[in-house]
């Protein structure tokens, strides 16, 4: 019986995927890469042809070795690594690596691991797309560059173990300048007037907010304009003016793509964008089921397509119509216009199979697998069926030329509600509205006046940077979580209460990078490399010359900022601060939370000490000096320098009162 060998990426697939293929195949795993670029060089010939320089990674021999005598006794081989552009490269390695002959392997894809699927794909069995591995590799090659060149630089300059990235500096700079923004930002003053009104027939009273004059829409910026509202309408009657009644639809959301899963899944499950991936990553590659065995839950889970096969909207049809009504399903699925940029390589992330509900399957998942999955199988559900629909009603009251609003929404029709709930729009019940007729007089029982300030840009979360990432184009739907990790493990930025706040390192970092290679952390440039990468894929740019046009200025901006540089290096600036140990004055120092006093006398002398930084505002509490101070995730905030006799501390600068 003829043998056919299929490699997957992951060892968790072998189980799952074995199963629906049977005997006359064996199924090996390659543990992901098994060639890259050597680590101790740059690995790129920039003298010549531009040609990477690939070897075999370190603890992948033996491997190897299993996987060439396999190859030996199989009369074809199958390369079943992911779906997607990395996949690609990885079976082209592996036909590298295992010098396979041209007529014996073939590649195969397959977006879920189901048992059509899998068997659908030997069917569909095709050649290595080159388009994708050249793009991936010009990819892996511009990283390199990008990383082998000016993190050195950073070493030099600022201290060893710091990186720079393609991707990552550029999302750096967003969250440095989202900080500048809020640093920067000036409150301004507004204030809210509610009418609380009587009505004839019903105990709660009716509440209103103001919303200018018959002229149109008018803001109140200051306690004296409110009062003068407030005393102009003391006493005096309100004419119900207009009642309007309507009906609005709201559009059921789109199925997941890996932006909104890592979107949605920090809001509402509080996962990070690390946790998310890993957990689909479980969810696709298969989870042993009672009674099923290993069974792969989720399409693949990257992509920024919001397609749905055929298939998969026929099973949802016939899931609401059986589980549901035919009232439930909608003219036409909602679809996504707007971006018109997403690759559409792939479907959408749904469940496999929605007869596998999250209650027939929980069992058999852990608590964060099967929160992941219910939050996934409900959302495709939705997507596919009818928006709901509120009905509202809205009056408005007039006095002296003054116009209230009062306005009261209820759900008239669930639709997609049903099964995935919106906690952002809620039901605005103002019961007493129904017995609002036109002309009607009322008066005011009293107006409640509420001072506002407004708020500056909040902090990015994962959810947000992400949700900003894919806005700007800066990276791809692979790279997000990566990304926000090497930014936390470089202590670049710091997560707080779901929040990212850029640390003193991450500062200094982005000032070098903006000063010397200004269009490496350029939001446009690295959305048109990206452009330009997704050309290379598509087969309309030679993957040589992006780095060829790429190198020059590269190695030329380094050249330049090596000597730039010198200028900006952070040194140990000598503090006041004398050592109490050998008498000499102490420096200023740069670890990884911040600054900080060490005696220039090391190794001899090894006293440290907190850093102060002075602002020149006295502490509005005890008078003494507020101070610059770090917590230990390294997040900025002021304190008094006679700290702990003294407790003032606060995230915001403070500013010295004005006498």
């Amino acid at each position: 019986m003829a043998k056919n060998l299929v490699i997957v990426e992951s060892p968790t697939k072998v189980n799952t995927v074995k199963k629906f293929l049977g005997n006359n195949y064996e199924v090996m795993a390659s543990l992901g890469h098994v060639r890259d670029l050597p680590k101790s060089t740059l690995g790129i010939d920039v003298e010549g042809d531009y040609e990477p320089k690939y070897i075999t990674i370190r603890g992948k021999g033996e491997l190897l070795a299993s996987l060439r005598n396999a190859v030996k006794k199989a009369d074809k081989v199958y390369l079943a690594t992911d779906p997607d552009r990395e996949g690609e490269a990885i079976s082209w390695h592996l036909s590298k690596a295992l010098n396979l002959d041209p007529k014996k392997f073939r590649r195969i894809t397959f977006n879920e691991i189901t048992k059509n699927a899998v068997r659908d794909s030997l069917k569909n069995a095709r050649d290595i797309d080159m388009n994708l591995v050249d793009e991936q590799q010009a990819r892996r090659c511009l990283d390199r560059m990008v990383g082998y060149e000016i993190s050195p630089l950073l070493w030099e300059k600022v201290k060893r173990g710091l990186s720079a990235g393609r991707v990552q500096s550029a999302a750096l700079r967003i969250i440095a300048d989202r900080e500048n923004e809020i640093n920067a930002f000036v409150p301004d003053e507004y204030w809210s007037l509610e009418a609380a009104f009587a009505v004839e027939g019903t105990k709660a009273p009716l509440n209103a907010m103001f919303t200018g004059t018959t002229d149109g829409k008018l803001e109140l910026t200051s306690e004296a304009e409110t009062g003068k509202v407030i005393d102009a309408l003391e006493g005096k009657p309100f004419t119900v003016a207009e009642i309007r009644t309507g009906t609005r639809t709201k559009k059921p959301p789109l199925p997941f793509t890996t932006s909104t899963l890592q979107q949605e899944a920090s809001r509402t499950l509080n996962f990070s964008t690390v946790k998310t991936m890993r957990i689909a990553q479980q969810l696709y590659e298969g989870v042993e089921i009672k009674g099923q065995g290993f069974v792969g839950l989720i399409t693949y889970l990257r992509t920024d397509s919001t397609r749905i096969s055929d298939e998969a909207e026929s099973a949802a049809i016939r899931y609401i119509e059986e589980n549901y009504s035919r009232e439930y399903l909608p003219d036409v699925a909602e679809t996504d216009n707007k971006n018109k940029n997403a690759q559409d390589a792939h479907e959408a992330i749904r469940p496999t199979d929605l007869a596998r509900t999250p209650a027939s399957v929980h069992e058999s998942l852990s608590r964060d697998q099967f929160r992941l999955y219910q939050l996934i199988w409900k959302r495709f559900l939705a997507s596919r069926m009818a928006g709901a629909v509120y009905e509202h009603v809205n009056a408005r009251l007039t006095a002296e030329d003054y116009v209230f609003s009062a306005t009261s929404s209820r759900v008239a029709f669930d639709g997609f509600l049903s099964v995935y709930s919106d906690e952002e729009e809620k039901e605005e019940k103002n019961t007493a509205l129904s017995h609002l007729k036109k002309n009607m007089q009322l008066t005011a029982e009293k107006f409640i006046p509420t001072q506002h300030f407004t708020q500056p840009p909040a902090h990015f979360t994962e959810a947000s940077l992400v949700r900003a990432m894919e806005e700007l184009r800066i990276g791809r739907p692979s790279t997000y979580a990566p990304t926000i990790s090497t930014l936390l493990q470089r202590r670049y930025i710091t997560r707080e209460n779901k929040n990212l706040y850029i640390t003193e390192l991450g500062e200094v970092v982005n000032k070098v990078m903006m000063e010397a290679f200004p269009s490496i952390v350029d939001v446009n440039f690295t959305a048109g490399m990206e452009e330009l990468l997704d050309f290379v894929g598509e087969g309309k740019v030679e993957w040589k010359s992006v780095m060829k046009n790429f190198w020059p200025d590269l190695k030329a901006a380094v050249e330049e900022a090596r000597e730039k540089l010198e200028k900006i290096t952070v040194s140990d600036e000598v503090s006041e601060e004398t050592c109490e140990l050998c008498g000499r004055k102490m420096v200023i120092k740069y670890g990884p939370y911040g600054k900080f006093l060490a005696c220039p006398g090391f190794p001899e002398c090894r006293n440290t000490k907190p850093f102060m930084e002075k602002i020149g505002v006295p502490c509005p509490k005890c008078g003494k000096e507020v101070v610059i101070k770090r917590t230990r995730k390294g997040r900025r905030y002021y304190g008094c320098e006679n700290n702990p006799e003294c407790d003032f501390m606060s995230w915001k600068r403070p500013e010295p009162v004005k006498k």
